[in-house]
């Protein structure tokens, strides 16, 4: 039997938060960790999973993809099988074995990298192809699906699209992606808390079903609609909760777009400047911080060649991403390092990364 084999980089969210489902904007990149899926066809219709990292396996047939109860890695790639069958790829049974740098539950996307590496893995095992957005849209199926979480696109299109020294400027009203140039003057750093983030407990559903919620009071398909001298205006008609959802998603996609410029001029230092703003509106309007993220942000302001810092994905746990001078890098990390044992009273892990990915 011949081996196959699919790679995909996970991706940070580097500014743009909660705005992927609201039709906003995103600028995000692949990181340089990824999850790697190798295999190979079964002459029966069986189906056998493993995870490497977590030594543990998973096996059962094409005639029930309904989700695993208690392995919740196998139902990615349960779900992508569904959503091929869908759209009409005839399923053959398989030995799939996942193997992966990427940490679970820091804000990385490791799920959405297993659903993305499985699909390459299976395009080239059964000789078909899918256009990006196509793919992304599997990928969301299967988080909605097999894992419940009513994530948006951003994930899978990041992951799909992610290029070594570029960050990608994603619009997902019209799902355009632009690969801006990163330079080489400065890195980025992710920091895990150490509280691994769980989204399936509500708390990120509960931010869509509000912003879905301040769209409908505000007479709007989506909130990419509201510009924030509107968004103001119209205060009076949101109770106070769904106005802060929503001034963050509004702030977050102009964040984005006057990032996105200042990135094109080379200016790192007013490019850090907006992550800060995004995180405090993170932590007051959103309210997706955690005290032990909001530790290391401060704890990164100390640190010699800081220029931004701001949570990065979901949030209520998981990573921040920190921007910082590429020649002060190990006293940046030397520093922080002393700051956060201080703070938290433990040590954490550190990601040390530039833009990366498959293409």
């Amino acid at each position: 039997m011949n081996t196959h084999q699919g790679t995909a980089h996970g991706r940070v969210e580097v500014l743009g938060n909660h705005t992927d489902y609201n039709q906003g904007l995103v600028l995000a990149m692949g990181v340089e960790y990824a999850t790697e899926v190798t295999g190979s066809n079964r002459t029966d219709e069986r189906l056998f999973f493993k995870a490497k990292d977590l030594k543990e396996s998973w096996e059962g047939s094409l005639q029930d993809l309904s989700p695993s109860p208690n392995k919740m890695w196998a139902n990615y790639v349960l779900g992508v099988l569904q959503g091929l069958k869908e759209r009409g790829i005839p399923l053959k049974g398989i030995n799939l074995e996942i193997s992966s740098n990427l940490p679970m539950g820091a804000g990385l996307s490791s799920s959405a990298a297993l659903t993305v590496a499985t699909q390459r893995f299976l395009q080239k095992l059964w000789n078909f192809s899918l256009p990006p957005i196509e793919m992304a849209k599997i990928s969301q199926e299967s988080e909605h699906r097999y894992a419940g979480v009513k994530c948006g696109l951003l994930d899978p299109m990041a992951i799909l699209h992610a290029k070594k020294d570029h960050l990608l400027l994603l619009d997902f009203r019209s799902l355009k992606v632009e690969s801006v140039p990163f330079p080489s003057t400065a890195n980025f750093i992710i920091a895990a808390c150490g509280e691994k983030h769980s989204l399936v407990d509500g708390e990120y559903n509960e931010r869509r079903a509000s912003c879905e919620e301040a769209s409908r009071l505000l007479g709007v398909s989506s909130l990419r609609e509201v510009t924030p001298d509107r968004l103001l205006e119209s205060k009076v008609k949101l109770p106070d909760r769904i106005y802060r959802r929503a001034l963050h998603v509004v702030g977050e996609t102009h964040r984005v777009g006057k990032a996105s410029f200042l990135l094109k001029k080379g200016d790192m230092a007013g490019f850090g400047k907006i992550l800060d703003e995004s995180h405090e509106s993170s932590r007051i309007n959103f309210e997706n911080s955690i005290p032990a993220l909001d530790h290391l942000i401060e704890s990164s302001k100390k640190s010699p060649g800081h220029l931004g810092a701001r949570l990065t994905g979901g949030g209520f746990g998981g990573s921040t991403l920190h921007l910082v001078q590429a020649n002060q890098q190990t006293d940046f990390l030397s520093t922080f390092q002393k700051e956060v044992e201080r703070r938290l009273g433990h040590s954490i892990e550190f990601f040390v990364t530039r833009p990366s990915g498959v293409a």
